[in-house]
Order: structure tokens, then C-alpha cells, then sequence
């Protein structure tokens, strides 16, 4: 189902977070569970992962994740503070120390001129330390290719939060 080398990655993550004690929740939008689905798929995992929330919709980030409607309407969903409110949101409706935030655009419809097909925001946060925030452009690639390669970069900043404070 996932190239192998994300697999790879995943266990490695999973394993950095064992041994540090840490657990992960997942607030996913365009991802859709993906994230999620990759840890799952790893047997053991449930020792570290401890939820994931998927988010599609403006009215699922307000409810699940407590998402102010005001930081949607200012900002729209697919944003930096989206983003960080998906995964300060996430750390607060679970018992995890990390969590993982993605919103973007995947196409292959529904990009503008300021917010192109491609465009993914991720933020991690971790208990203790300052959420991490990051913007990818991928262009225009096939939806399949934007989703898979937001998940690459998540697994990344997941271990960047886990490395907190040497990422900040």
C-alpha cells in the first residue's frame, strides 16, 4: 500500500518515539488518514500511537479539534494557523505528547492564484515545546503524489517535534 522506504521511515519513527516514551495523535485534512493508516500498519504500533482525527471538513477541525471558526473564516483551512490550531487541538482531545497536523489542497481542482493545488501546511506540536510550523508547495502533481509526499514530510517533522528543542 505505501512505498517502502516511507515504511521504513515509520517504523524508525516508531521506534525513536518507544524509546523516548512518546506518543503521537494525527490530525489529517487532505491526507485523509493516511498518516495514520501508515503507523496502524506497523504491528506494535499501538504501544505509540494513540488516535488520529480526520478532519476534512471546516465543521469536523471545529468540533473534533476545537478550531476556532474565526481562525477558518480569517484564514481558511488551508493555512499556517489552521494548521497549528489542528495540532495544538490534537494534543488537547488526546493523552499524546506529539501530534502531527496536515491541511492543504490536493487536487486536482480547487487551487487559486494564492493558494495553488499543491500548497500543504503541516504543524507538529509537542508538550513543552513550541509548535513547529511548516509550508510545502509540491505543484502540480497527480493527487495520489501530493498526498503521499505530505506524508513523507510529516514523518519528518514528527521526528523533528520528538527532537524538540533541538528543532525549534
Amino acid at each position: 500500500m505505501f512505498p517502502d522506504h516511507l515504511r521504513t521511515d515509520a517504523e524508525q519513527l516508531l521506534a525513536m518515539l518507544r524509546q523516548r516514551g512518546l506518543s503521537l495523535a494525527t490530525a489529517e485534512s487532505c491526507t485523509g488518514g493516511l498518516i495514520a493508516a501508515l503507523i496502524t500498519d506497523i504491528p506494535g504500533s499501538s504501544d505509540v500511537f494513540d488516535r488520529g482525527f480526520v478532519t476534512y471538513s471546516n465543521d469536523a477541525k471545529t468540533d473534533m479539534l476545537g478550531v476556532r471558526s474565526e481562525v477558518l473564516t480569517s484564514h481558511g483551512a488551508v493555512s499556517r494557523e489552521a494548521a497549528l490550531a489542528m495540532a495544538e487541538g490534537a494534543l488537547l482531545h488526546s493523552i499524546s505528547q506529539i501530534a502531527i497536523a496536515v491541511t492543504g489542497l490536493a487536487g486536482p481542482g480547487g487551487g487559486t492564484r494564492e493558494k495553488p493545488v499543491g500548497l500543504v501546511h503541516l504543524a507538529a506540536a509537542r508538550i513543552g515545546s513550541l509548535p513547529q510550523h511548516r509550508e510545502y508547495r509540491f505543484g502540480p502533481l497527480s493527487r495520489e503524489a501530493i498526498r503521499i509526499q505530505a506524508v513523507e514530510v510529516a514523518l519528518a517533522l514528527i521526528r523533528c517535534a520528538a527532537d524538540a528543542p533541538a528543532c525549534e
